[in-house]
């Protein structure tokens, strides 16, 4: 490890430090940006918490300001982060937003101008969450909503404020049309890479049929020949025998030859196949879900798949652990750029003192791809790094 000097420019874009838009956090490091992207705007409310210390209510008004903003603010945050990943049902998600419209204006009428800035967060709540004609009636409702209680307030200085709840309900309605582009995309990719692979099993069917049926239709015609021949003309039927097995030799060949681009592992499947399998051994896994095999070629490709099969294999059988993390990191060493695969669990790593035939046969594997293998226990586990080379260096940030 000690040989690794990593890129730190590629740091920055890297497939598993990007927050993916419009899907829920994947981990805890997404959760907490998340968190803090959305409670950062939260400042805006020290104008409603100032005024309720500043002891210019009575206690009872000061009371029901301070349920009614943490009312507002909890119902605020539960429908925006949770609209990021798994929305509520739309019946859930236009009671919460009434909830908003009820407390927005009911808090700012009685309580005076410094409680307008709760329209904000009303209209950023509509933008976000309602679809885009409910949006549009919803956001310019609440400006004039706005505009209504400043009148009743006597406030003269709403001017930035009667264009900002428009403003900026109408970019999260662009932000929420972004968001479900997106994942359209995503669906429509993972439903390309779906019938792509049907159509490989197509192909294979149809090829061994083509490359079977005839020899096998042989096979069984020269079988009855030599049948028949045996009786009365062994040195014929011996000649029927040398042919089925120099057609059987012919057809074993063809078959080898279809298969082996459908034998080998696709690093994305492998992904796919180990959060299942984790998942259903009972395993906390964080796996990427979208690999950049930018530059590597098939056989690297295939050589890190069969490490990561051996890798999950291990940890579900042997390893005892709970938690798994996969990452799959491009890096810049100073023999190249590789593309490296980690799986580490906080289990025992097996029983064995040794290297087992599993990890033999993976070094073996990628030493053949020009890759190396580490594996070994860690302070509160095991891990396995599996490094191949690709054939381009990724230049990230670079700016060239």
């Amino acid at each position: 490890m000690s040989t690794m000097t990593e890129d730190p420019q590629a740091r920055e874009q890297r497939p598993e430090t990007q927050v993916r838009i419009g899907q829920g956090p994947g981990n805890r490091r997404e959760l907490l940006v998340k968190m803090l992207w959305i409670g950062v705007w939260l400042i805006f409310l020290s104008s409603p918490i100032k005024d309720l210390t500043s002891g210019t209510h009575t206690t009872g008004a000061t009371v029901a300001g301070a349920l009614g903003l943490t009312a507002f603010v909890g119902t605020y945050l539960t429908l925006v982060f949770r609209n990021m990943g798994r929305p509520f049902a739309p019946r859930t998600v236009m009671s919460m937003v009434s909830v908003l419209a009820v407390l927005a204006p009911a808090l700012a009428y009685s309580l005076g101008s410094s409680w307008l800035g709760l329209f904000v967060y009303l209209s950023v709540a509509c933008g976000a969450t309602l679809p885009l004609r409910t949006a549009a009636w919803a956001i310019l409702s609440t400006a004039v909503a706005l505009y209504l209680v400043a009148v009743h307030d006597g406030e003269t200085s709403w001017d930035d404020s009667l264009l900002l709840v428009p403003l900026i309900g109408f970019a999260m309605v662009g932000v929420g049309q972004l968001v479900r582009t997106t994942n359209e995309l995503r669906k429509a990719r993972a439903t390309v890479a779906h019938l792509a692979a049907n159509e490989e099993r197509l192909r294979l069917a149809r090829d061994l049929h083509d490359l079977l049926g005839h020899s096998l239709s042989l096979i069984t015609l020269k079988s009855e020949l030599a049948g028949r021949m045996l009786p009365e003309h062994p040195d014929k039927a011996a000649q029927q025998v040398a042919d089925i097995e120099q057609v059987s030799r012919q057809a074993l060949v063809d078959v080898r030859e279809a298969v082996t681009g459908y034998r080998r592992p696709r690093l994305a499947a492998e992904l796919a196949g180990t959060q299942v399998a984790l998942t259903a051994a009972g395993v906390v896994a964080e796996v990427p879900a979208e690999p950049d095999l930018t530059g590597v070629p098939e056989e690297s490709e295939a050589a890190l798949a069969w490490a990561l099969r051996e890798a999950v294999t291990n940890v579900v059988r042997h390893s005892g652990a709970d938690k798994c993390l996969v990452q799959l990191t491009h890096r810049q060493t100073l023999d190249g750029p590789v593309l490296e695969l980690s799986v580490e669990d906080n289990g025992s790593g097996g029983s064995g003192s040794g290297p087992g035939n599993g990890l033999t046969g993976l070094t073996e594997r990628l030493e053949k791809a020009g890759g190396t293998l580490d594996a070994g226990r860690i302070k509160h586990g095991f891990r396995l790094v599996a490094r191949v080379p690709t054939a381009t260096s990724v230049d990230v940030g670079s700016g060239a």
